[in-house]
């Protein structure tokens, strides 16, 4: 008797422990999904202090029009990025046209990040005049090439590679270009008659435009139609629609005068 009496001050004492015990915890709710877009397409305050303004605010058209004033249908927001619309093999009959910036710049640091897909081609057109004789950028403005120098089709000139000044200057053979698919940067740099471009933190083309040498490689290209070709001291930012699909991302410019000591090397 006295261990069954035991046994039941003890399941008693057990019993009025767990009903003083505080409730258990819940388990913590799932924490919400990280923010795709966080830390993309933004400014931090150093950029800002330094003159530094996104062309692309990650959600809208905003800043930017069709080339001559054509919509921009062609041209759509995916994956916090400005996106071309592409078709199926990266050719086809859509409605093809180019992106322009509202604003003509004259002196100014250009970056972005983008990325293409297999046998893509675009580019990165600045100093470009709209006018209805003209039918697409490339007839007024210098191009930054982009492409996908792996399995294009064919074989090129050295200067209608990535990164060259398209038809006029080839990249440096050292350039680092990453694999299709891959988010690579880009740097312009305007100051002047002095040009530079930039792909993944490295120089890869340099030269002074409407210089004798400039001259001479423009009049040896047989460009019919293009008497405008890169003559303009101030024009439009321009990325292309060549019918292939591609993005760009944390789009920014900053102006400078062209009589800056601003060294670019500095700034990737």
């Amino acid at each position: 008797m006295r261990s069954s009496v035991s046994m039941q001050l003890m399941c008693g004492a057990v019993v009025a422990a767990m009903a003083c015990a505080p409730a258990a915890e819940p388990p913590p709710a799932q924490e919400a999904a990280a923010d795709p877009c966080a830390g993309v397409n933004v400014l931090t305050d150093a950029e800002r202090a330094d003159g530094w303004e996104l062309l692309f605010d990650g959600g809208s058209m905003t800043g930017w029009h069709g080339y001559n004033g054509g919509d921009t249908e062609a041209w759509l927001i995916e994956d916090c990025a400005l996106k071309t619309a592409g078709t199926e093999g990266n050719y086809g009959s859509h409605n093809r046209v180019d992106l322009t910036a509202d604003k003509e710049y004259t002196d100014f640091e250009l970056a972005m990040d983008w990325k293409g897909t297999a046998v893509g081609n675009s580019g990165i057109y600045y100093g470009v005049v709209e006018d209805p004789k003209y039918s697409a950028a490339w007839m007024t403005g210098p191009e930054y090439q982009l492409l996908d120098d792996v399995d294009w089709p064919e074989e090129l000139a050295p200067e209608r590679y990535t990164g060259s000044d398209y038809g006029i200057h080839a990249p440096s053979d050292d350039k680092q270009l990453k694999p299709v698919g891959e988010w690579n940067s880009t740097k312009i740099v305007v100051n002047g008659t002095h040009v530079e471009h930039w792909l993944n933190g490295g120089k890869i083309v340099e030269f002074e435009r409407w210089s004798d040498d400039w001259k001479a490689r423009r009049e040896a290209k047989d460009w019919e139609d293009r008497d405008d070709y890169g003559l303009a001291k101030s024009g439009r930012i321009v990325i292309q629609d060549h019918g292939s699909e591609f993005w760009f991302r944390n789009i920014k410019i900053r102006e400078i005068g062209a009589d800056s000591d601003q060294e670019s090397e500095d700034d990737q």
